[in-house]
């Protein structure tokens, strides 16, 4: 992988005709470093958000060892990448073969469920087997987060109590486990469902030894400048503390988001410029999915040698392809005299860009640079590390 200073010395010396994706191995060790030293409990990185090989050796490295998988794929990719790992199968629906080869294949003993036919069918895959750690997954409220994840999965309130129940006589180690929603914005998010938590274990008088918090934990985007996550986690251990579980009970958190959005960035080309449209050469099937289909806010800079003196304005982009739905809304903020030719860093882009490209239409790239300049966003400021924080736009650069 080719290496560079910074994303203007990329855009200024290459002058790439492709998309060019920019990764940050420091800030993703970064990340890391302050979950697993900060967060009160277990960290899974859930791989969903980025799959890339080199952003998992990252992670693992400064201490990630334990890895949210969905998917028998992404059992396969961890187990290969990271073949010490610990798997954990966090998708309550499954089919019965990718248990089977998770459990007799890949070692993976965890596993999440919301009902009773996927209990059985875990039982039935792995053969009886009697050194499960079986986490009931429960509905709770997305409301304080950006993006829902309450409606799919999740046993409701009068369906938990049979089902700890049954799944208590299964587990040698029994859990309950939800999740608040992606970027979720407060931490009253996890302080209810952690209420939730308590309602379900007292209803089916289990004793419980895993409580998973889930995802949702934020990152700083434009408009969506989260409080610091020390809150969060404050507030998560209060709760946990709190509840009526075995005294050896362990807390467990899955980030997905948090973990990996600073890593990585892209570098467009503005290939025609419309008003106050810019039609750019990555869009909603690339890289900018979220921009285009659940209007996401990325942080834009200009990259040019020398600063515009134009005042910012809002834009919005259009990808490639030939699709009207390859449009990104914005408003993203730009000095109003970009034109044809120019560059534009689009960044936090490290949580589901890279993992939701597609080729639509002929276009992606695949070319990959390292830098050592700092994200466009942080939350992580003020942490010890060797990067230079140059003169990029810093979201979170005053909470420590």
């Amino acid at each position: 992988m080719a290496k560079h200073h910074r994303a203007l010395g990329v855009a200024r010396t290459l002058r790439p005709v492709q998309p060019v994706t920019l990764v940050r191995p420091h800030a993703a060790a970064r990340a890391a470093r302050f979950f697993v030293e900060k967060f009160p409990g277990r960290t899974l990185y859930a791989v969903k958000a980025n799959p890339s090989p080199d952003l998992l050796q990252i992670l693992w490295d400064n201490g990630v060892t334990h890895y949210d998988v969905a998917s028998i794929g992404e059992v396969r990719l961890v187990a290969r990448t990271l073949p010490e790992a610990t798997l954990c199968f966090m998708h309550p629906v499954k089919a019965e073969e990718a248990i089977a080869e998770a459990y007799f294949t890949h070692g993976v003993r965890t596993f999440s469920l919301d009902t009773i036919e996927e209990l059985e069918k875990i039982v039935r895959a792995t053969k009886g087997a009697d050194d499960l750690t079986l986490c009931v997954r429960i509905r709770v409220s997305s409301e304080l987060s950006k993006l829902s994840l309450a409606s799919k999965f999740g046993a409701g309130p009068g369906e938990t109590k049979a089902l700890l129940f049954a799944a208590r006589q299964a587990a040698d180690t029994l859990g309950i486990c939800f999740h608040v929603g992606s970027q979720a914005m407060s931490p009253d998010a996890y302080g209810q469902a952690m209420e939730r938590v308590r309602m379900a274990i007292v209803e089916a008088a289990v004793t419980v030894d895993v409580i998973d918090v889930g995802g949702g934990f934020p990152s700083a985007y434009p408009g969506m400048e989260p409080p610091p996550l020390e809150r969060y986690f404050e507030t998560i251990h209060r709760a946990f503390e709190s509840l009526p579980i075995s005294y050896s009970a362990e807390l467990w958190a899955e980030p997905g988001r948090a973990l990996c959005a600073e890593y990585s960035s892209l570098i467009v080309r503005v290939e025609k410029r419309r008003g106050d449209e810019l039609y750019i050469n990555d869009g909603a099937y690339g890289a900018l999915f979220d921009a285009a289909h659940v209007a996401w806010r990325f942080p834009v800079t200009l990259l040019r040698e020398h600063d515009s003196r134009a005042k910012d304005v809002g834009f919005s982009f259009y990808g490639p392809t030939c699709d009207d739905l390859d449009h990104m809304a914005g408003p993203f903020d730009l000095p109003a005299d970009v034109d044809t030719g120019d560059y534009i860093e689009v960044g936090m882009l490290g949580a589901y860009g890279s993992a939701m490209r597609t080729a639509f239409n002929g276009f992606g790239t695949d070319e990959t640079i390292e830098v050592t300049d700092e994200p466009m966003a942080t939350l992580y400021a003020g942490l010890e590390d060797e990067a230079d924080s140059g003169n990029v736009v810093r979201l979170g650069a005053r909470r420590g």
